[in-house]
């Protein structure tokens, strides 16, 4: 079954998970509510909504129903991403490339990373 692309809510949602690992609703409740304003049972449908679509697995063996991300982060980051550099991009990823690289401050760290990576990916094509 193909990945459904969650939607900005969702990933939202899916961000928490990747991080604290498998939570109640309340907790991803309390977490998105530091930054936002939304109500309990909005976190809840929304949760079961991704359930349903596959995003999320739920464990009901307690009294308080644990959700986890059924989805990497890794994969759904490359699918969206891939999209991104289809539909924005025009299939260029050295564009998306060039446009994040000219609008947001890099690190050092980051910059040799990046550097390595390119270097890694030379080599490859050698």
């Amino acid at each position: 079954m193909k990945q459904q692309k969650p939607t900005e809510s969702e990933l939202e949602i899916l961000g928490i998970l990747w991080e604290k690992g498998a939570s109640t609703v309340r907790e991803i409740h309390e977490k998105l509510a530091e930054t936002k304003d939304a109500g309990y049972t909005t976190t809840l449908k929304l949760m079961q909504i991704m359930f349903e679509k596959g995003l999320l697995t739920r464990d009901a063996s307690s009294k308080t129903h644990v959700y986890a991300a059924a989805v990497s982060q890794q994969e759904t980051q490359q699918q969206l991403l891939s999209k991104m550099i289809d539909t924005v991009f025009g299939g260029s990823a050295s564009q998306l490339v060039l446009q994040a690289l000219g609008h947001h401050k890099s690190s050092d760290k980051e910059l040799d990373q990046i550097r390595q990576y390119l270097n890694d990916i030379e080599k490859q094509q050698r």
